[in-house]
């Protein structure tokens, strides 16, 4: 089971903990699932970058970054090197803490 800290960098959004996360979902399901917003045009499926987060701590628990993943990531507003896209950083076997950082989600369209 894992432990997911949620930081958000919207204004006025206080920190959410996540505790007894099961492996075998990516951090776009999990936060949905539990009444976080993050933006997935694509349907999470890898096509786009709106659900972008920046991984704080916790990668070693996370499927590795593919190629097409980092594709996406250079198209994403302000990407860093801990950039990640939530439907693809998937939980592996076993348990840990990961902090991840969700951008403002303002900053898309129709918001």
């Amino acid at each position: 089971m894992y432990t997911i800290k949620v930081k958000f960098e919207q204004k006025g959004l206080e920190p959410v903990t996540l505790t007894g996360i099961e492996p075998d979902q990516s951090l776009l399901e999990v936060c949905l699932d539990n009444g976080i917003e993050l933006h997935h045009n694509c349907g999470a499926v890898c096509a786009c970058s709106t659900c972008h987060l920046y991984v704080e701590k916790g990668m070693e628990h996370l499927e590795e970054l593919s190629d097409k993943e980092e594709d996406f990531i250079d198209r994403a507003i302000n990407p860093r090197l801990n950039s990640r896209l939530g439907c693809q950083c998937v939980l592996q076997d076993g348990s840990g803490e990961v902090e991840v950082t969700l951008p403002d989600q303002t900053q898309f369209l129709g918001e």
